[in-house]
């Protein structure tokens, strides 16, 4: 994806210069990409996911965002509740670190190590919920517990994960996670799950990611854009029966203490009756992904800066890595987008690469060694996978620096 000067490039040019007198004034800095959170960006992209909220609570998608001190400032905010951890050794540190007591989790588990501590720590237990849609991963808890001394009769609260997506014409477009999308197959599974011994059934996740996490307002793609609508309103309304459908199945059964539902991209369509609380992390952050909605528009907030550290050519410079690809299908939209100073495109024959990166346009002009330009990952969680620290900045200056998971030597 190419950067270009237009209608904020003034504002991107600010930027550079503001990030980079701030991390320049640092006593030393690791080696590597500079890794920085705006907090004025970050707070307000806080204030508007809670304005579209409208008063429906948000759990935080940890996996967003992978730094301990950016989870409690968040949470610390109305209407932010809990965490939505993507993995249950995630869950028990923050559990343990005082991150937060109320914790849900986005993916099944088959963590035996984990399953074990969740086990024999009564206090994590009641705070941790595990997300199922299988007999099959109640099993390998059931198999966990026999094999620990005395058998710990330690209930496991678990939510059932109800397939969200749409299907039309015999196709089913959606992420592709529960298998549970039948309204008889949810309440078959319900029922195992509450004759079960040892475990507590207390709650649905109904996450539309063909709603939440697909941009509708894409420049120079009008016509897509269009059909990425409608298949959105289409969803929007299948789902609102369905999940009414499901609450009514599930209502005799039991008493849920939650139904979450919905993503940065669908907080709007999501925070309805059933739901009674909603998901985002990306918002916070805003990676590029997340630029062209037409529902909203937030913030970015975190950026990584690498130095410039040669000039081909009068219109080239080459800065050292950046190629921090995303995951999911590869795609030029998976690629760092080089955001200030404005005016910086990828090269076509190169793109983005792991220790060197060219770049080319007028904002290579003023560019002189030793410079950093500024990227804005793909995705909003992963770049702190491959930092220790992030520098939280005020206006120019850092007030803070903290750890990330990786540079609290946690890997999950």
């Amino acid at each position: 994806m190419k950067g270009a000067r237009g209608p904020g490039a003034r504002a991107r040019d600010d930027l550079a210069r503001r990030l980079s007198t701030a991390v320049g004034a640092l006593p030393e800095r690791p080696p590597g990409p500079a890794y920085v959170v705006d907090l004025d960006a970050f707070d307000a992209n806080a204030a508007d996911l809670a304005r579209r909220a409208g008063g429906t609570p948000v759990r935080i998608a940890s996996k967003s965002v992978r730094v301990p001190a950016l989870l409690a400032r968040a949470l610390a905010l109305p209407p932010f509740h809990g965490v939505l951890a993507y993995s249950l050794a995630e869950a028990l540190f923050l559990h343990r670190s005082g991150v937060s007591d109320d914790l849900v989790l986005g993916y099944p588990v088959v963590d035996r190590t984990a399953l074990a501590a969740l086990l024999a720590d009564e206090a994590a237990a009641s705070a941790i919920t595990l997300m199922t849609d299988d007999p099959a991963q109640l099993d390998v808890v059931d198999e966990v517990r026999a094999s620990l001394p005395g058998q710990p009769d330690t209930p496991v609260r678990v939510a059932i994960d109800v397939d969200a997506g749409l299907r039309r014409l015999g196709q089913h477009l959606g992420p592709k996670r529960s298998p549970l999308h039948d309204i008889s197959d949810v309440v078959r599974y319900a029922e195992h799950v509450l004759a079960r011994p040892g475990f507590r059934l207390v709650g649905v996740m109904t996450y539309e990611g063909q709603v939440a996490g697909v941009p509708d307002a894409v420049p120079g793609q009008r016509a897509k854009s269009a059909v990425v609508r409608k298949m959105k309103a289409a969803s929007v309304r299948q789902l609102d029966e369905r999940r009414h459908a499901v609450a009514a199945a599930l209502a005799p059964l039991v008493d849920l203490e939650l139904w979450n539902s919905g993503g940065t991209g669908s907080l709007e369509t999501s925070a309805v009756p059933p739901v009674t609380e909603l998901a985002a992390g990306s918002g916070l952050l805003v990676p590029h992904l997340f630029d062209h909605y037409r529902s909203f528009t937030a913030e970015p907030a975190a950026f990584l800066g690498v130095p410039v550290v040669r000039r081909p050519s009068a219109s080239t410079v080459t800065v050292a890595g950046g190629g921090l690809i995303a995951s999911g299908p590869v795609a030029a939209d998976r690629a760092p987008v080089p955001w200030a100073p404005a005016g910086l495109s990828l090269t076509g024959m190169e793109g983005a690469g792991e220790v060197q990166t060219p770049l080319t346009g007028p904002g290579t002009n003023g560019l002189r060694i030793g410079d950093l330009v500024w990227f804005r990952h793909a995705k909003a969680g992963e770049p702190a996978e491959h930092v220790r620290q992030v520098h939280l900045v005020q206006g120019d200056a850092v007030v803070d620096t903290v750890p990330t998971y990786r540079g609290l030597d946690q890997a999950w």
